[in-house]
C-alpha cells in the first residue's frame, strides 16, 4: 500500500511539474487559459465581385458589435509652489494637497468574438482605473484590460455578458480606394453614430501617429469619441479600428486614418495569447532613399532603405551588416522605404534566421541575420 501512495506521490508531482512548465513556456496549450480558441468570423475570399447590400443593412449589422467605452483615472492635482514658501505657509498655515481629480474619457470599441474579447484603441484605455462597457443594446458592464500595444495604439478589453454579437472581419486587402466605408462610434459622447464616406487611400505612413503605420484613410466623418470604433465595408464587415483625425480644430476635416483589421487581428491574437506582443527585431538605424540618395549612390530608383546606423553587438552587427548599406529584401520582400522595412522586420520571429538582400558600393550582398526580439518601446532607442 505505502509502494502505491509514493507512485501516486511521485506521479502527481512528475505532472504538476508538466503543467507548470507549459503554463511558463506555452500558456496558450492550457484549455482552461482558452487565450488561442476564441472564434473570430471572417468572410470567405470572394472569387468574383462582392453582392453590395443596402447600405441600412450593412449598419444594421455591424451596429450591435460596437460598444462606448468609458475610462476614468485618479489624476493628481500639482502643488501650488507657494505651498513651499515658508513666509507664506507662517501666515496661511501648512494646507494639504489637495485630492486627487477623476479625470474621465470616452472612446469606442468593437466587439469580437462572442466571448466577451473588445477591440480598441491604446489611447482610450491607457492607464484607466476602471473602464465601463455600454453595449448598443442598453446593457453595461464593467472590463478589464487584456493588454496593450502602445507602437500600433491598440487594446484588448474584455467583458463578461452572454449573446455578445460579435463583428464579421472583412477582406480588407480586396478594399480600394473609392469604396464607400461607415464608420461606427460614439463621437463627442452623443451615442452611437454612423457616418458615411469613401476611402480616400490606402497604406498611409509616416504621419508620426504610431511607430507601425499602414493606415486606411477615409473621409467618413470621425470625431473625438470615435476613437476605436469600427470602420466597416459595404456589407458590414470589419475594415478597420478608428484611430486619429487630422484636424486643426478637433472636429472632422474629411481625413481619418484607421488601423487595417488585418494588423488589428494580428495584434489582438498576440495579445489574447500571450499578453503582449512580440515583434522581430535586427538592432538598425534606418532612414528613407530620397531622390538625392538615389543619384548619388547610383541607384536606379529612390526604393530600399539606408542603413545609417548599427547597433554594437545587435543582430544585424553580428551578421555583418555596415552602416551605408542599403537594405533591398527581407525574406525575398522587396524593401520600398524605412516604413516598409520596420513592418517586415517586425513580422520576423525572433530567433529565427533571416536573409538580407543588401547593396554595398556596388554589389548586392545577401546575409543571415538572427533575428532578436524587440525591446520594449521605453526601453528601445532609435533603432529597429
Amino acid at each position: 500500500m505505502r509502494r502505491l501512495w509514493l507512485i501516486f506521490a511521485q506521479s502527481a508531482t512528475i505532472a504538476l511539474g508538466i503543467l507548470l512548465a507549459i503554463s511558463l513556456i506555452r500558456p496558450e496549450l492550457l484549455p482552461w487559459r482558452g487565450g488561442s480558441n476564441i472564434l473570430i468570423q471572417e468572410i470567405a475570399p470572394q472569387n468574383g465581385p462582392q453582392k453590395l447590400t443596402p447600405l441600412n443593412q450593412a449598419a444594421k449589422k455591424a451596429m450591435p458589435s460596437v460598444v462606448n467605452i468609458f475610462s476614468s483615472k485618479e489624476v493628481p492635482v500639482p502643488r501650488h509652489p507657494l505651498m513651499d514658501d515658508p513666509i507664506f505657509r507662517h501666515f496661511f498655515g501648512d494646507r494639504q494637497d489637495a485630492e486627487p481629480q477623476q479625470q474621465s474619457s470616452l472612446g469606442s470599441g468593437v466587439i469580437v468574438s462572442k466571448e466577451g474579447y473588445i477591440l480598441t484603441n491604446h489611447h482610450v484605455v491607457e492607464a484607466a482605473d476602471e473602464i465601463e462597457v455600454a453595449l448598443a443594446d442598453g446593457r453595461t458592464s464593467s472590463a478589464r484590460v487584456i493588454g496593450t500595444d502602445p507602437e500600433t495604439d491598440l487594446a484588448v478589453v474584455k467583458i463578461n455578458l452572454p449573446n455578445l454579437s460579435a463583428i464579421t472581419f472583412g477582406r480588407v486587402e480586396e478594399a480600394q480606394v473609392g469604396d464607400i466605408v461607415l464608420a461606427i462610434g460614439n463621437p463627442f459622447g452623443v451615442g452611437q453614430t454612423v457616418t458615411m464616406g469613401i476611402i480616400s487611400a490606402l497604406g498611409r505612413s509616416h504621419l508620426g501617429i504610431n511607430t507601425y503605420e499602414n493606415f486606411i484613410q477615409t473621409d467618413a466623418a470621425i470625431n473625438p469619441g470615435n476613437s476605436g470604433g469600427a470602420l466597416v465595408d459595404s456589407n458590414g464587415n470589419l475594415i478597420g479600428v478608428n484611430s486619429a483625425i487630422f484636424s486643426k480644430t478637433g472636429g472632422s476635416l474629411g481625413i481619418g486614418f484607421a488601423i487595417p483589421a488585418s494588423l488589428a487581428k494580428q495584434v489582438m491574437e498576440q495579445i489574447i495569447q500571450h499578453g503582449a506582443v512580440t515583434r522581430g527585431w535586427i538592432g538598425v538605424e534606418v532612414q528613407d532613399i530620397t531622390p538625392e540618395l538615389a543619384e548619388s549612390f547610383k541607384l536606379p530608383a529612390p526604393n530600399g532603405a539606408l542603413i545609417a546606423g548599427v547597433l554594437r553587438d545587435g543582430p544585424a552587427d553580428k551578421a555583418g551588416v555596415k552602416p551605408g548599406d542599403i537594405l533591398l529584401e527581407v525574406e525575398g520582400k522587396a524593401i520600398t522605404d524605412s516604413s516598409s522595412m520596420l513592418n517586415q522586420i517586425s513580422a520576423l520571429s525572433p530567433g529565427k534566421p533571416a536573409a538580407l538582400k543588401l547593396m554595398r558600393g556596388k554589389t548586392e550582398v545577401t546575409l543571415k541575420v538572427s533575428v532578436g526580439k524587440r525591446p520594449k518601446m521605453e526601453q528601445r532607442q532609435a533603432v529597429e
